[in-house]
C-alpha cells in the first residue's frame, strides 16, 4: 500500500500525522512526515527563547522523540520536486535524491518572510532566534551604552518582540516600531490592541506609524514617512512582515501563481488525493494564516484523509476563531477569548500559557516540561 506522504512538520502536517496515527488503524497506509527541519517549532513561543524563560527542547523538540511511540516515519529532507501524475515526491537529503510515491499527499510546508534586506534578521525559525541570539550577546558584552533596535512590522510578531527585548535589555534599549498602518495590531481584536500600547507605552518602546522601511544598511536604516526619508543609526533591524508560500510550489498546476486553493474538505480542485492547509492553502472565505487556523484544519486534514482511504463521506473544514493572545514582555500578555472578552496582565500571560502548553503536541513531551517545571519551581520561589 502506497504511504501517506505529509510534506512540511509545521502546526499543519505533524498535527494532522499525529491525529491520523491517532484514528483506528485498519487500512490506513503508512504515515510519512518530511521536514527539512529536524525539530518541530512551537513558533508562538519562540518569543520566550529571547529572554530564557523556555529553553530549547521545551518550543523545540526533535521530530524522532516526538514520534517515538507513533507509526509516523520521519524523513529528514529537503522536498526538490512534486509530480502530481505520478503521484511521486522527491526529496533531497544529505546529498542524496529520494523518490517516494504516495496514494495521499498533504503540503503543509508552511511560508517564509518574504523580501527581508541582507542586513536585517526575519523571526520565523529557531534559526533567525539563534542568529538574534548571537547578536544581542555581542551587544551587550560591549561597552556600548545604548543598543538600538528597530522592527519592521507592527503586527502581533512585532509588539512581541518588542516587549520582550524591551525586558531583556532595560535601561540599555532603545526599542523602535515601524509599521505602515495608522495603528499597531492593525487586524487584532480592540482590546488587544489598546492593551498592547500601553505596555509599549510603560517599556518607552517607539513607535512610527504610517511609515515605511525603505533601506538597511550595516549599522543604520532609512525611513520614509510622508515623503521624506529619515535615516536612523540601529544596532539590530528586525523584519516581521509578510508571509509568502515556497515560489516553486504555487507555480505547480494546482497551484494559482500566490497559494494552492482548496475545497471545504481541504482538498486541491481536480486532485482530491492531495490535501493543502496552513499558510500556503488559499481558503475561501479566507481565514488568518496562524498556528491556531491551522492546528484546526489539521484535525479536519485527518479525518478527511481517514474517511477517503474508508470511502466514507468527508466533513467540511468550519474554522472557529477562538480568540487571539499577544505576549507581552515576560511577565504579561493579552488575550481576547473568542475576540470579545479580554484578559491581560500576568493573568493573561498564564492562560496563555495554559493554552500553549495543552496545545503542545504530544502527551509524552506535555509530561516532559511539567516535570521540568515542577523540578524546578523551588529555585524559582526562592529567587522570588
Amino acid at each position: 500500500m502506497k504511504p501517506i506522504v505529509i510534506l512540511g512538520g509545521g502546526f499543519g502536517g505533524l498535527y494532522t500525522a499525529l491525529a491520523l496515527a491517532k484514528l483506528p488503524s485498519k487500512q490506513i497506509p503508512p504515515i510519512i512526515l518530511i521536514d527539512r527541519n529536524d525539530r518541530f517549532l512551537f513558533t508562538p513561543l519562540l518569543y520566550e527563547k529571547i529572554t530564557a524563560e523556555l529553553e530549547t527542547w521545551e518550543i523545540a523538540p526533535k521530530f524522532t522523540e516526538l514520534l517515538a511511540n507513533t507509526p509516523i516515519h520521519f524523513r529528514l529532507g529537503n522536498v526538490t520536486q512534486i509530480n502530481i501524475p505520478d503521484r511521486t515526491v522527491q526529496i533531497i537529503s544529505e546529498g542524496t535524491i529520494t523518490q517516494l510515491e504516495y496514494s495521499y499527499l498533504v503540503l503543509a510546508l508552511g511560508g517564509t518572510t518574504p523580501n527581508v534586506p541582507t542586513e536585517a534578521i526575519p523571526f520565523r525559525t529557531l534559526a533567525d532566534c539563534e542568529r538574534l541570539e548571537q547578536q544581542l550577546t555581542l551587544l551587550e558584552n560591549s561597552d556600548r551604552e545604548k543598543i538600538r533596535v528597530v522592527i519592521a512590522g507592527g503586527g502581533t510578531s512585532g509588539v512581541e518582540l518588542a516587549c520582550k527585548l524591551a525586558d531583556r535589555l532595560g535601561e540599555r534599549g532603545r526599542i523602535r516600531i515601524v509599521d505602515r498602518n495608522s495603528q499597531i495590531l492593525s487586524r487584532s481584536p480592540k482590546v488587544n490592541r489598546q492593551v498592547a500600547e500601553k505596555e509599549l507605552a510603560r517599556r518607552s518602546v517607539w513607535i512610527d506609524l504610517q511609515t515605511s522601511v525603505v533601506a538597511v544598511r550595516a549599522g543604520g536604516v532609512t525611513l520614509e514617512v510622508k515623503g521624506k526619508e529619515e535615516h536612523l543609526p540601529t544596532d539590530i533591524v528586525l523584519w516581521t512582515v509578510g508571509t509568502i508560500s515556497p515560489s516553486w510550489l504555487v507555480q505547480l498546476p494546482i497551484g494559482d501563481g500566490q497559494k494552492i486553493p482548496v475545497n471545504a474538505y481541504l482538498q486541491c480542485p481536480h486532485h482530491p488525493e492531495i490535501f493543502a492547509l496552513g499558510d500556503i492553502a488559499r481558503f475561501t472565505p479566507p481565514l488568518p494564516a496562524t498556528a491556531q487556523t491551522a492546528f484546526q484544519a489539521a484535525q479536519y486534514c485527518a479525518w478527511n484523509l481517514y474517511n477517503s482511504i474508508h470511502n466514507q463521506p468527508l466533513v467540511p473544514f468550519t474554522y472557529i476563531p477562538l480568540g487571539e493572545m499577544v505576549s507581552l514582555g515576560t511577565d504579561r500578555a493579552v488575550a481576547a477569548l473568542f475576540d470579545r472578552v479580554g484578559i491581560d496582565g500576568s493573568l493573561g500571560y498564564w492562560i496563555r500559557r495554559l493554552v500553549y502548553f495543552l496545545r503542545m503536541p504530544t502527551i509524552e513531551h506535555q509530561s516532559r516540561i511539567l516535570l521540568h517545571y515542577l523540578s524546578t519551581l523551588p529555585t524559582s520561589l526562592t529567587k522570588s
